[in-house]
């Protein structure tokens, strides 16, 4: 595969502009086989394997991804939209390249799997997989989703009932429920979903009578947001925490 064309795979700009790069020689490059040897390039048009490789633009290393699998901190007063309405979007906190990355898609660049609310923290994946991104959120394939919830008002044993019974909101006729329900304190639950309807922890709390204060996502599958990701941080999603997120996360 040619660099330039390695460098558009990754979302460096069109391929005139991922040549440019390389002619300027702004782009050195490692791969498996050498990993702490930096190769300076300036023609384009080497070949490279790019499984294992790492390019280094302008200094900053960028490692070959075929995917982008992604894990976002979101932080309170960012917006899910590439177009926002009112608050930051949360795309604005990602390198460009994955916000540039092409896909068959209209929209370019990786995705959030779901939306969190402009007020909600925590856990959230973007991909430019659309099968991951699918499994991920479709409530057909069950994926659970651990929220920690304040609540306004001290939460009792028959609210609690009541969300694992199922409550209904007003654009269904069918109840909603949680799997797990676990209070923490007084006013502090562990709420487990696995679908995802539009404000839906908000809407259940307020079913059974109670208020959502803070909402924070703790958890997507078998993995769990990391302590060590500060708000409004991202990383790269490794083999093994895709495989933790669900049976054939990715592939």
């Amino acid at each position: 595969m040619q660099l330039q064309d390695v460098l558009f795979s990754q979302g460096f700009g069109t391929r005139r502009v991922c040549a440019g790069l390389v002619q300027q020689g702004w782009v050195s490059v490692s791969s498996s086989v050498n990993p702490g040897e930096l190769t300076l390039c300036t023609d384009a048009t080497t070949e490279f394997e790019p499984e294992g490789l790492v390019m280094h633009i302008q200094g900053v290393p960028w490692p070959y991804h075929e995917k982008a699998y992604v894990l976002l901190n979101k932080p309170a007063g960012t917006e899910c939209s590439q177009k926002p309405s009112t608050y930051p979007s949360i795309y604005t906190l990602l390198p460009t390249p994955l916000r540039q990355r092409p896909t068959k898609s209209a929209i370019q660049g990786v995705q959030a799997v779901g939306r969190l609310d402009q007020d909600t923290t925590g856990m959230l994946l973007l991909s430019d997989d659309g099968q991951f991104i699918h499994r991920m959120s479709s409530p057909k394939k069950h994926v659970a989703k651990v929220y920690r919830v304040s609540a306004k008002h001290a939460v009792d044993q028959s609210q609690m009932d009541r969300l694992l019974a199922g409550v209904v909101l007003d654009d269904d006729p069918r109840p909603v429920r949680a799997v797990a329900c676990n209070l923490l304190d007084a006013n502090t639950l562990e709420l487990t979903l696995t679908d995802g309807k539009y404000h839906q922890v908000k809407r259940m709390l307020a079913a059974v009578g109670n208020r959502v204060e803070h909402l924070h996502r703790s958890r997507m599958g078998g993995m769990a947001l990391p302590e060590d990701l500060a708000p409004g941080r991202w990383r790269w999603l490794s083999r093994s925490e895709l495989e933790l997120l669900g049976p054939n996360s990715a592939k």
